[in-house]
């Protein structure tokens, strides 16, 4: 048998795909402070560094629900004798499925539903396969969003998928090329990122990796230590794998949600892997450059069973195996301008003998990292990783993605290459090119989409005089970090003219909660047609203890937007803090469900203890990843 691509269709239960949202996401992510015992000062560097000021110029990627039927996603396959492995190049160039193709045997968690939920930094995300994560700490802002993908040939002629994309938030090219060269156990992964500023930027990677979980499966790595933290704690250095007395090495036996970052001696060849009763299951290897491995588990508790059942439906539980850029995904490093930082990965059943992997913690990594020497040898996936620096140009495009690069390269910001044929700007990218080329940015309502980028900040600079581009001035400010001069480009937009945009971030840039509720039901009586913004507004009038406000407006809301699941709960806690338990009662029995629950968040639970303090929480409310 010969290597073969294919593009295919892939039928699944699905929800309609996520939208695109209108507001722009104005916050960005905390700089991590909380380091613990054994974290150096390497580690507290990173960990001090590079949180982006805001996620700029993305907006949410919401509007889904749960409710699901039967469609078809289109699909590229890679196969050779041994696996075959199906990417989805329209969601993140996510890796779905890899076939042991002689066993029959699915080494990834293959999701049989497809389900977004409230994970990702946009929102949107997806449980399953490998997710190839770039920017900044989360799953990344084009875990939902389309690829390029293209197809090439290896000079030995097997075919190379490509898949590429220019990521917004860092300003960084990405470039993927995958392959199964004839007779291989692995798929081979090589990443470029590309960083074509003339500055330092701020870069983050993650592989991460769904696998089947069940008490049987271990999970190894060549590492003595891990930096451990969950959701009540600190990250610290701690003993691997018993911790608290417990061997975390099996993650299906664990209670509460938790990560370990195996902090891999200098020396030792990358790799990690998860092993079942037989000794077999799926690896993960790199060459040197991606340094941490990581292992994620919901834990067996309540909430975190629920949690495994809201992404993937019943009897679906899986953990995650991860590979990354740094030592924790708490920390970012620096990409020198103009720089491109590459590595190979490689993906496959593993099989070693199950004794060893079941005995003595040192036994058991020692069977694996020979096993997987014996499999892939470390001067293959060296080989592997140069073979792929003699790549070309693609031969067939077969996903178009987005048209932002398209714009960069006519901006100027970004060079032009063969390698990665970005195609053309679309309607989307319209008023920017007419920017370039009148000066002037046309006037849109609802705003054009935002962008980022030194260019586009000095010709608005020059330029702005209208609402709507003194609006964009001020929004490039703020995501350059420089929050009063934002603050007085969105007055100057509200004096040339008010609109909903501008008083929603000058609520963001207030000073206490009550100016910033003013503002948003400002802003909401502009735009009340606006799910996201009669949400957003709702929240603000209850963080500033405005409940008979929120209740009057939520009173006032059509019946479409008032059923909504957020619009419910935030009329319970308004109704909570007014005193009305029974109407929280109410609400409960007649059921909340709020379908971009987010990670980690804990509304429901504390709600229902609130007004049941002797009654357990009910399995569909109980989201805790601490200790529920």
């Amino acid at each position: 048998m010969t290597s073969t691509l294919r593009t295919d269709v892939l039928r699944i239960e699905s929800t309609p795909d996520p939208l695109g949202g209108t507001l722009p996401i104005l916050h960005g992510i905390p700089r991590q402070t909380g380091a613990g015992v054994g974290v150096d000062a390497e580690m507290r560097r990173n960990l001090a560094y590079g949180a982006p000021h805001t996620l700029l110029p993305y907006t949410r990627q919401g509007g889904y629900d749960r409710v699901r039927a039967e469609r078809e996603l289109a699909c590229v396959v890679l196969e050779n004798e041994i696996l075959t492995a199906t990417f989805l190049p329209s969601l993140g160039g996510r890796l779905w499925s890899l076939v042991h193709r002689p066993s029959g045997r699915e080494l990834l968690h293959r999701n049989r539903i497809f389900q977004p939920a409230n994970l990702a930094l946009r929102d949107a995300w997806l449980a399953g396969g490998v997710e190839w994560n770039l920017g900044t700490t989360g799953h990344w802002p084009l875990t939902c969003e389309p690829l390029h993908a293209a197809r090439l040939a290896a000079p030995d002629g097997t075919p190379v998928l490509r898949m590429y994309a220019f990521e917004r938030l860092r300003r960084l090219v990405l470039r993927m090329d995958t392959w199964l060269p004839v007779g291989s156990p692995v798929l081979y992964v090589h990443i470029a990122v590309h960083n074509p500023s003339p500055t330092e930027t701020p870069v983050y990677w993650w592989s991460n990796i769904a696998v089947p979980e069940h008490p049987g499966v271990r999970v190894l790595g060549p590492a003595d230590h891990a930096f451990h933290c969950d959701y009540v704690s600190d990250l610290r250095r701690v003993p691997f794998p018993r911790v608290e007395g417990a061997d975390r090495s099996y993650p299906g036996r664990v209670l509460r949600a938790a990560d370990y970052f195996l902090d891999i001696p200098d020396g030792e060849r990358r790799w990690i892997a998860a092993l079942d009763e037989t000794g077999s299951g799926l690896v993960q290897t790199s060459t040197g450059r991606l340094r941490g491995r990581k292992l994620f588990c919901w834990g067996t508790a309540t909430g975190g069973r629920h949690w495994q059942e809201w992404l993937s439906g019943p009897d679906s539980a899986y953990l995650e195996i991860q590979a990354g850029l740094a030592r924790t995904q708490l920390e970012h490093l620096p990409l020198p301008a103009g720089a491109t930082w590459s590595w190979t990965e490689a993906y496959g059943l593993l099989r070693a003998d199950p004794e060893s992997v079941h005995g003595s913690w040192g036994t058991a990594r020692s069977a694996a990292g020979e096993a997987l020497d014996a499999m892939v040898p470390p001067v293959e996936l060296e080989l592997a990783d140069a073979l792929a620096a003699e790549f070309g140009e693609p031969e067939e495009l077969l996903v178009q993605g987005c048209g932002w690069a398209a714009l960069e390269i006519e901006a100027g910001a970004l060079a032009a290459s063969p390698l990665l044929p970005f195609g053309k700007p679309a309607a989307v990218q319209e008023p920017w090119r007419q920017l370039l080329g009148t000066g002037a940015l046309p006037v849109c309502d609802p705003p054009a989409e935002p962008v980022t980028g030194a260019h586009w900040r000095a010709l608005l600079e020059d330029s702005a005089g209208d609402w709507h581009a003194l609006y964009h001035l001020g929004l490039l400010r703020l995501a350059d970090g420089e929050r009063v001069a934002a603050r007085e480009a969105f007055e100057r937009s509200i004096a040339a003219q008010i609109s909903p945009w501008a008083l929603r971030a000058l609520a963001f840039l207030a000073p206490d909660r009550q100016e910033a509720a003013d503002l948003m039901v400002s802003a909401h009586q502009l735009g009340d047609d606006l799910l996201e913004l009669t949400i957003e507004t709702l929240e603000a009038l209850l963080r500033a203890e405005r409940p008979a406000q929120a209740l009057a407006l939520i009173e006032e809301l059509p019946p479409v937007q008032r059923e909504h699941g957020r619009i419910r709960l935030a009329e319970a806690n308004a109704a909570h803090t007014s005193g009305d338990d029974d109407r929280v009662r109410r609400l409960l029995t007649e059921g909340i469900q709020v379908d971009n629950m987010r990670e980690g968040e804990v509304s429901l639970d504390t709600l229902w203890l609130a007004v049941h303090p002797a009654r357990p929480v009910p399995p569909q409310y109980d989201f805790r990843m601490a200790d529920g």
